[in-house]
């Protein structure tokens, strides 16, 4: 499974951005596909993921301005981020990983090279 991320770049605090991940291989081996964040200096976190069951999650910090969808024909999901902020800065991965009912193993997935966010006040 390859993936490859688009979409990243500078956008002033309140923007949006749509983020890209184009997915190659045998990707219907994976149940979860998703995005996670790495900030400076932190620790890459989980932002959003949607299962092949089509159902969603999202991290509490991006819940109500964040949709995460996909298209199947092009083999692409999407991040749609409003109202960004300072703390959304980062580079953003796209992951797809096995797992079952709704629980990823994202330990054992496949990652993009990420693409990177920066929201500036």
């Amino acid at each position: 499974v390859r993936l490859v991320e688009s979409g990243g770049g500078s956008v002033q605090a309140g923007g949006s951005l749509r983020l890209s991940c184009v997915a190659s291989g045998y990707i219907s081996s994976r149940h979860c596909i998703g995005w996670f964040r790495q900030g400076a200096g932190a620790q890459r976190v989980w932002i959003s993921f949607i299962t092949t069951a089509n159902h969603t999650a999202y991290a509490e910090s991006v819940r109500g301005r964040t949709t995460i969808s996909q298209d199947n024909t092009k083999n692409t999901l999407y991040l749609q981020i409003d109202s960004l902020q300072s703390e959304d800065s980062g580079i953003y991965y796209c992951a797809a990983a096995p797992g079952t009912n709704g629980a990823c193993t994202w330990g054992s997935g496949n990652w993009g090279q990420g693409t990177q966010v920066t929201v500036s006040s």
